[in-house]
C-alpha cells in the first residue's frame, strides 16, 4: 500500500503532531506499506537534511515562510503547492492521508480531485482552544466562531476523519460536522521508552540523587497551562524546600514563563532544559523524575502520559479532552482538577508516600500497552481498505521503502 502523508508541520519541529506523523510513517514502514511525507522546509541548518536522509520513508520538502506571530511553525509557499501537485498526481496513492488544515490539506484535497483517491484528515488540535492565544486582538467569541466555522469547513472537504478521542468526536459533533470519522489515537512505540537513566541525568546536571524532582514534557506554549504548573510548584516548596521542577520543551511562551518562575521566587526550583534528543537524553529526564506532571487542556491526545507511563513515572495531572481518554482507568496516575491546592496535594502524597509512588511505577507499563502503536495501526490500514485504498488490509506486498 502506497500512504501519501500531508503536513504543515513535521520534525525538526517538535511537537506532537510531528510525532504522531513520525510514528505513523515509521510502523507504517516496518508493516511493508510505502510512506511518503510532504512537510515545510525548515532550512538547511535546521537538521531536517541529516534526519530525512536516515529516515526508511520519503520526506518531501516543499518551500516555506516564516509565520509572524509563531516563528517556530512554517507556512508552505502557496507556489510550491502548485509546483508540486502535478508530480504527485502522476504517481499511485492508495490513500492521502491529511495531518494538518492549512496548504498541506488544500494540497491533499486537490491532489484527490484530480486522482479520484480517498482522503482522510486526523484532527490533531483543538482548534477552538488554541486560536485565542494566536490571535489575542480577536474578540474570543469571534475567534470560537471561525474556529468552529473553519473545522467544520475543512472536515467536510474529505472523506473520513481520524480522531485522537472520544471527547474531540463530541465537540466535532457540536459542531454540525457530519464527515464519518474513527476514534483512532496514534499511540506510542513501546520499544523506544524502554531504559532511561535518572540518576546518571541527575548527575549530568548537579542535581542530588535524594532531591524530589517533578517533571514535565511540552512545548513551551500559553495552551499548554505550564503556568499552572508553576503555581503549584510553589505551594510545594513550603513542604519541600529542595524540590526542583524539571522542564523539557522549547515554545513562544519560554520568555513569560521564566519571568514567572523569577516573580514566583522560583528561580531555585526550575529549570527549563529545551528540547532534548527523544532517543537518549530525554528517556534519562523522563526517568529522573519522582513525578510526571502535566494539565494542559487542549490536548487531543496526550502523547507524553502514554510515554511517562511506559518509563514509569508516577503521573499527577488533569483529565480533559485527549488526557481523559489516556487516564480513564491508568492505575500509574493520580488526576487532579484544575485547582493548584488540589493538585499539589496529590503530588505531596506522592512524594511522601514511596509505596505508593512504587505502585504507580510498577503500574505504568501495563498501562502504556493499551496504547501500543502495532495493535493501533493495524486497525489504522484495516480504515484504509474499508474505504478502498486497495485490495486488502495486510499490504500489498510493495517493497518498503528505505
Amino acid at each position: 500500500m502506497n500512504i501519501l502523508m500531508l503536513s504543515d508541520v513535521y520534525f525538526p519541529r517538535v511537537n506532537g503532531v510531528s510525532t504522531s506523523i513520525r510514528t505513523f510513517a515509521e510502523v507504517l514502514t516496518r508493516q511493508g506499506h510505502r510512506a511518503t511525507i510532504v512537510a515545510p522546509d525548515y532550512g538547511a541548518n535546521s537538521g531536517q537534511v541529516e534526519s530525512d536522509a536516515v529516515a526508511p520513508y520519503e520526506v518531501l520538502r516543499l518551500p516555506a515562510r516564516v509565520i509572524f506571530f509563531d516563528p517556530e511553525d512554517r507556512l508552505i509557499r502557496a507556489s510550491a503547492v502548485g509546483t508540486l501537485l502535478p508530480q504527485l498526481a502522476a504517481r499511485h496513492w492508495d490513500v492521502i492521508h491529511i495531518h494538518t488544515p492549512f496548504r498541506a490539506h488544500q494540497l491533499g484535497v486537490r491532489l484527490a480531485k484530480l486522482t479520484g483517491r480517498p482522503t482522510v484528515e486526523t484532527y490533531h488540535t483543538y482548534f477552538e482552544e488554541y486560536v485565542g492565544h494566536y490571535l489575542p486582538w480577536l474578540p474570543k467569541t469571534l475567534s470560537r466562531l471561525f474556529a468552529r466555522r473553519a473545522s467544520r469547513y475543512l472536515c467536510h472537504g474529505v472523506d473520513h476523519l481520524i480522531v485522537p478521542s472520544e471527547q474531540m468526536v463530541k465537540v466535532l459533533d457540536r459542531y454540525g460536522v457530519r464527515t464519518p470519522s474513527t476514534v483512532l489515537p496514534t499511540g506510542i512505540d513501546l520499544t523506544e521508552f524502554v531504559g532511561g537513566d535518572g540518576v546518571r541525568f541527575r548527575r549530568q546536571h548537579d542535581i542530588s540523587l535524594t532531591q524530589p524532582i517533578l517533571v514535565t514534557v511540552s512545548r513551551l506554549a500559553m495552551e499548554k497551562n505550564i503556568a499552572f504548573l508553576l503555581q503549584v510548584v510553589a505551594r510545594l516548596t513550603q513542604e519541600f524546600p529542595s524540590l526542583l521542577f524539571v522542564v523539557a520543551g522549547e515554545g513562544p511562551d519560554a520568555p513569560r514563563l521564566k519571568k514567572l518562575t523569577a516573580s514566583l521566587g522560583l528561580h531555585r526550583h526550575v529549570k527549563f532544559f529545551g528540547n532534548l534528543d527523544r532517543r537518549t537524553a530525554l528517556l534519562d529526564c523522563y526517568r529522573a523524575g519522582d513525578v510526571f506532571v502535566f494539565a494542559s487542556p487542549t490536548e487531543t491526545q496526550g502523547l507524553v502520559l502514554t510515554e511517562a507511563m511506559a518509563l514509569g513515572v508516577p503521573i499527577v495531572s488533569t483529565a480533559v479532552m485527549g488526557t481523559a481518554t489516556v487516564l480513564r482507568d491508568a492505575r500509574s496516575a493520580r488526576i487532579s482538577a484544575q485547582n493548584a491546592e488540589e493538585f499539589a496535594g496529590h503530588v505531596a502524597h506522592l512524594l511522601r508516600t514511596p509505596e505508593d509512588r512504587a505502585a504507580h511505577s510498577a503500574a505504568g507499563r501495563g498501562d502504556a500497552m493499551a496504547w501500543s502503536t502495532d495493535a493501533l495501526m493495524h486497525r489504522v490500514v484495516a480504515l484504509y481498505a474499508q474505504l478502498g485504498c486497495c485490495d486488502e488490509a495486510a499490504g500489498s506486498g510493495d517493497p518498503v521503502v528505505g
